[in-house]
């Protein structure tokens, strides 16, 4: 099994026998970030000389949290002022191919599947790795109850803490650590591993710590069902597909770890009773409330026992299993094909480098591509190393840093114009330009065209992450003194391809159009995510389409497929209007919550002439954000408000958010200045000296449950929001 390298890192010791002792750190000096064309690794310097030879950048420093050297800046009594001073900060850390990096971390589900996978096919584990990881798991540990969650701010769970308990401990963490005791307390008190969802209850599996009998059959027979039926898995939403698609593969395969002293350990460490008395097979439904945020239907329950009693005793033949596991292994090779084995996400990253050691064996180039491609999704902070929540956020924030500047007036002085040139390169580069081979057999949807939410290497596309892509060409590339590096002929394959993603509705999902029911939930077998199953219609995809194809229309070619863009337009207004609640509010689904999906809301609307002065339900809108406006100005808004479903507010206000929500009532053209103003000069209050913000709550969420972190949110959207403020009012001193 996986072992930890012994060569200790410049001197840093091991502190394994005194788990009292001060937890081991690198030197943070010697942590590099390489960007090659947006993929984007971390690298630990050995030498002197290689210090010497690659110098560290203030992008490192600033991602590392060590001081960065920048100057304090002269404090702005403007907002236009506060938003150069902004951009001045955040200028310097784009990185060399034009785009921003940052964390995107949040989740605590993600560094398990990689730990337990390395150790599983023996890939040897670097001391610095395992040493940032087990700093950054401490770090994010409950200091009261001492368990982990589904995300960092989540309450502890069985999900969160038994599989981070685990790994903690296959990376070399004593069972006699306070913390660890505080933690298998947790999980105890949880019920034990055994109380897991599916996904854990796998993972655990694989590594031999739990009996198989335990886990919910995923057969691999699900995707040699014809195309025609209903719950076929190519109507499934793009991450449940690939996360399936490789676990059904492992499962048929009977994979498990060779038994090994510590996995026999831990076999005593994590349940409640011992290991040889559990009746697994009793325990496949079995959860912890904490866990159980979409609770297995009872058709799930009779479709599970009809696979466990019937199909797989007496009906599955040799013949078929063997059939579905070549189709299967058939779809996993073309997405590490199509991706050049960067996969979709970091879930089925390690489960298709899995699947390849099984399939091709340790020594094969699959399975060395793949080890390759796991550090594109680990992250050094202060805290140690996390596993990010996909290889970046490359595209996205690149683009919304470009509309930022463009919105603010900004994007013509002289002093941008290198940075913006660079962030267009970019974009350019980043395009994906041709279409998947034989795309219908992998049921992959049209990608030319598009860009994708960070690589174009990773390669899928995402309507929002191609209409904001797209504006942000448009909006240079008609700007005087920009260069026209995105031709006509491109521009249009982006639009070409938007326009096959709108579902009957009107509305626009994320990956694709919508292929299935939302019946399929009555399927979700994840138990821990809300609306996994399918693509749904969301707002803030919806609106950034509107807005992409409005903006293409009025400023770049008018007669380009004219009537089809109108009536798609017209369409997807239709369906925000029907979206939008009683109350004037959107549900967000990829940020938190109302404030964001509000914000794209009224920009669409702005985009087609619908405001405050002329349209009730922009009214509306507006009100429902005045009505929640906190004493100092600002709005903060809680992650509960993803999971419950209604406005929460958070304890304090949040820039961030505030920024969203003056954004909104600028695009609506709320007539009164003053709710706006006094916003302002709360987000100009917390600017620090050096022109930027502090991290405060996260930010952005998926599937209903679970938050992740949009560090650069807090750079972008403040100098929007501020220069838009100035552009309406005449950039006033604000005091």
């Amino acid at each position: 099994m996986a072992r930890l390298r012994e060569k200790q890192p410049n001197g840093v010791p091991l502190s394994r026998k005194n788990p009292e002792a001060a937890d081991p750190q690198t030197d943070p000096s010697r942590w590099r970030l390489l960007d090659e064309q947006g993929r984007q690794t971390w690298h630990y310097l050995q030498s002197d000389e290689e210090i010497k030879e690659w110098p560290q950048s203030i992008a490192d420093r600033y991602f590392l949290g060590l001081p960065t050297g920048l100057p304090p800046l002269p404090e702005p009594d403007t907002p236009l002022n506060a938003a150069q001073n902004a951009i001045a900060y955040f200028s310097q850390l784009q990185l060399p191919p034009g785009n921003w990096a940052c964390e995107y971390g949040g989740p605590l589900f993600l560094l398990p599947g990689l730990v337990i996978t390395w150790y599983v096919t023996e890939t040897p584990i670097p001391t610095h790795i395992s040493i940032e990881i087990r700093r950054y798991l401490f770090a994010r540990q409950n200091p009261v109850d001492g368990g982990w969650g589904l995300h960092v701010e989540g309450e502890s769970s069985v999900f969160g803490t038994a599989m981070n308990y685990v790994i903690l401990r296959l990376l070399g963490a004593s069972e006699e650590d306070p913390r660890m005791i505080n933690a298998r307390g947790m999980l105890h008190k949880l019920g034990g591993a055994i109380n897991g969802p599916h996904w854990a209850k796998f993972w655990l599996s694989v590594l031999g710590c739990m009996e198989p009998e335990a886990v919910n059959p995923v057969p691999p027979e699900l995707w040699l069902l014809p195309d025609w039926v209903p719950f076929a898995p190519w109507r499934w939403w793009i991450h449940i597909r690939q996360v399936y698609l490789p676990m059904s593969y492992i499962v048929s395969k009977g994979f498990r770890c060779t038994s090994t002293p510590l996995t026999r350990q831990l076999r005593e460490e994590i349940y409640t009773q011992p290991y040889s008395s559990i009746n697994f097979a009793s325990h496949r439904n079995s959860i912890s409330p904490t866990d159980n945020y979409h609770p297995k239907t009872m058709l799930l329950n009779i479709f599970n026992q009809l696979l466990v009693n019937i199909w797989g005793p007496y009906m599955r033949t040799d013949f078929i299993r063997r059939r579905a596991e070549q189709w299967t292994w058939d779809l996993i090779r073309r997405e590490d094909a199509n991706t050049d084995f960067a996969n979709l996400g970091p879930v089925s990253g390690p489960m298709n480098l899995l699947a390849c050691y099984i399939h091709d064996g340790p020594d094969s180039y699959a399975v060395a591509r793949h080890r390759e491609r796991m550090h594109d999704f680990l992250w050094v902070k202060d805290e140690g190393m996390l596993m990010n929540g996909t290889n970046g956020v490359q595209t996205w924030d690149t683009a919304f840093l470009i509309q930022a500047v463009v919105e603010a007036g900004l994007a013509e002085e002289v002093k941008w114009k290198p940075m913006l040139i660079k962030a267009l390169e970019f974009l350019d580069d980043q395009q994906i330009r041709e279409d998947c081979p034989e795309q219908g057999i992998c049921y992959r949807h049209r990608r030319k065209g598009a860009w994708a939410f960070s690589t174009r290497e990773q390669g899928y596309t995402v309507s929002d992450c191609t209409s904001e892509a797209l504006k942000s060409v448009i909006l240079l590339q008609c700007l005087p003194g920009f260069p026209k590096l995105v031709s006509d002929e491109r521009i249009k394959d982006a639009i070409d391809t938007l326009l096959t993603m709108q579902n009957p509705s009107g509305g626009f999902a994320s990956y694709e159009a919508i292929r299935g029911s939302q019946y399929l939930e009555y399927l979700n077998a994840a138990e821990v995510f809300g609306r996994i199953m399918i693509e749904y219609d969301y707002p803030e995809c919806t609106t950034a389409v509107v807005t992409a194809l409005a903006m293409f229309s009025r400023t770049y070619d008018a007669s380009y497929r004219q009537a089809e863009i109108e009536a798609t337009i017209s369409k997807a207004v239709a369906w925000i209007l029907k979206d939008q609640r009683k109350d004037g509010s959107w549900y967000g689904s990829w940020g938190i919550c109302f404030t964001y999906a509000g914000m794209f809301a009224l920009e669409s609307l702005a985009s087609v002439g619908r405001y405050c002065s002329n349209d009730d339900r922009v009214a509306l809108a507006c009100q429902f954000f005045l009505d929640r406006q906190m004493a100092d100005g600002g709005w903060g808004e809680s992650y509960k408000s993803c999971t419950d479903g209604v406005y929460t507010q958070h304890e304090k206000s949040q820039v961030v958010q505030t920024c969203w929500v003056i954004i909104a009532l600028l695009e609506a053209q709320y007539p009164e200045r003053e709710p706006i103003e006094k916003a302002v000069r709360m987000v100009m209050r917390r600017q620090q000296q050096d022109g930027s913000w502090k991290q405060e709550a996260i930010e952005g969420v998926f599937n209903k449950s679970c938050m992740i972190t949009y560090p650069n949110y807090k750079f972008i959207f403040p100098v929007k929001a501020l220069g838009m403020f100035a552009k309406r009012f005449g950039n006033p001193k604000v005091q």
